[in-house]
């Protein structure tokens, strides 16, 4: 399974959550900081969940960047 992960540049650092995976969220000082944390966070809330399998919901969520023309 794939799930999509957003990366969010902060004053403070970095976040990332999954839109499939509500409330789960990480913060760190850099990217790879929060790509760590957030990977770790995923497998043990997924490793946790696999007894109640009906306790996560299956990947959903695609990404799509859209080019946006200057129009200045």
């Amino acid at each position: 399974m794939s799930y999509v992960i957003i990366y969010q540049k902060m004053d403070t650092g970095w976040g990332a959550y999954s839109p499939d995976l509500p409330g789960l969220a990480a913060e760190g000082e850099t990217l790879e900081d929060v790509k760590e944390l957030i990977h770790e966070t995923m497998r043990q809330h997924l490793d946790g969940a696999k007894p109640k399998s009906d306790v996560f919901a299956a990947p959903g969520a695609i990404m799509e960047y859209v080019p946006i023309d200057n129009h200045a």
